[in-house]
């Protein structure tokens, strides 16, 4: 493992984490910590975060996205249609993506403050 954990910046932090918590359950990704009213990690090692980014400006990377393992095509459906329910936005519908590999099943999503995240069954 290359990355000890990622993190992206929220405008809302108590809508990121009803956000999170509801998206990330599809994949049986816990919230494991929280911090009031300024950030929250998910992973049994805290290896995602979303925070009050400093002096609380919010800027999505642009080109800048993340990819969760899914434990199943099943699951990157979940993940999609509860994003977009919670009020994400559509970056990808699920499907494969054969440019990548035959078996690559994703969907992307953008979050409440356009951080683009991604589903990725194998």
């Amino acid at each position: 493992m290359i990355l000890n954990h990622v993190s992206v910046g929220t405008s809302d932090i108590v809508a990121a984490v009803k956000f999170y918590d509801s998206v990330m359950s599809t994949l049986s990704i816990k919230r494991s910590h929280y911090i009031e009213n300024i950030a929250a990690a998910y992973g049994d090692n805290f290896e995602f975060w979303v925070s009050l980014p400093h002096k609380n400006k919010v800027m999505a990377g642009n080109g800048t996205h993340i990819a969760f393992n899914s434990p199943s095509r099943e699951a990157v459906d979940s993940f999609y249609a509860v994003a977009i329910e919670q009020g994400g936005s559509c970056e990808g519908k699920p499907g494969l993506r054969p440019e990548y590999s035959e078996t690559y099943y994703a969907a992307y999503i953008r979050d409440l403050d356009g951080n683009k995240i991604e589903a990725v069954s194998m």
